[in-house]
């Protein structure tokens, strides 16, 4: 080989490299672009992440919602501002037993299983109306949903007739339907239908059930229970007349039989 062969051979193997460098060189450029582009796109789906997370968390759920509701919906059978005065028995009775309940409360499954069934006598005898105010406290303390869902629900007993209100709340804290206090059950639309087929005004009735699962009485729940937050009761169940408690004899609880109902009763009518 010449040596003129030798040096043009090393300078195209020079422009050889020379070219392949810069090819590589701009992949390395390419590829850091797309590193750089990726790591953009992905911090933008964590700050966009986080910004949707937070709005979420900010966002209110349908209850909160519901409380701030300014046009109320509220079922038939009631009066005063948003419906939230819930009133039944005759026009004649003199006076109004005050009955202050939260649907999960175990307390108050135990006094209307006790003396539900006394209190549903005497509204019918005319001896006291009862004025039901609701509470939904329990959901507070538990995280939960059925003390609301079952007060919705019992608006939607309400809109049918009173006597199918009394008789839907009486089922919900009967024995074999009353969930443990922990057992969140009343959030679920389909069990308060199955409750409430027990009731005969209730049972397969389209228009009750379809305003509980579109849950028309919801803003009507969460101002009845800001009634009972505005109450100063502090528990439940709670039972008052002329603005004066009624407790057991010897006792500051509510009475859970239908003997010390009575006596208690008897004796509050009196004064």
């Amino acid at each position: 080989m010449s040596k003129r062969n030798s040096q043009a051979n090393k300078a195209a193997a020079r422009e050889r490299l020379r070219a392949e460098r810069e090819r590589q060189a701009k992949k390395d450029k390419s590829r850091k672009q797309l590193v750089v582009a990726v790591s953009v796109v992905a911090a933008l789906a964590v700050v966009g992440g986080i910004s949707y997370g937070v709005m979420q968390l900010n966002k209110p759920d349908a209850w909160e919602a519901a409380a701030d509701a300014k046009n109320v919906t509220a079922p038939k059978n009631t009066s005063g501002e948003d419906g939230t005065t819930v009133v039944v028995g005759k026009s004649s009775a003199k006076k109004t037993l005050e009955l202050y309940e939260d649907s999960r409360c175990p307390v108050c499954a135990t006094f209307e299983q006790g003396v539900g069934e006394t209190v549903s006598k005497d509204v019918e005898a005319g001896k006291y109306k009862v004025q039901y105010v609701g509470a939904t406290f329990i959901d507070n303390t538990d995280n939960g949903q059925g003390s609301k869902n079952a007060l919705s629900a019992l608006g939607a007993a309400l809109d049918v007739s009173p006597e199918a209100f009394l008789e839907y709340k009486a089922a919900l804290y009967s024995a074999e339907f009353h969930p443990e206090e922990s057992d969140d059950k009343f959030a679920e639309d389909s069990y308060l239908i199955e409750v409430a087929n027990s009731v005969d005004a209730l049972k397969d009735n389209k228009d009750f059930q379809k305003n509980v699962e579109d849950g028309t009485y919801d803003a009507w729940a969460m101002k009845m229970s800001k009634t009972f937050d505005d109450s100063g009761v502090q528990g439940t169940p709670t039972l008052k007349m002329d603005d004066k408690k009624i407790t057991a004899e010897g006792s500051e609880n509510a009475p859970m039989t239908a003997d010390e109902f009575t006596k208690a009763i008897d004796k509050a009518l009196k004064g």
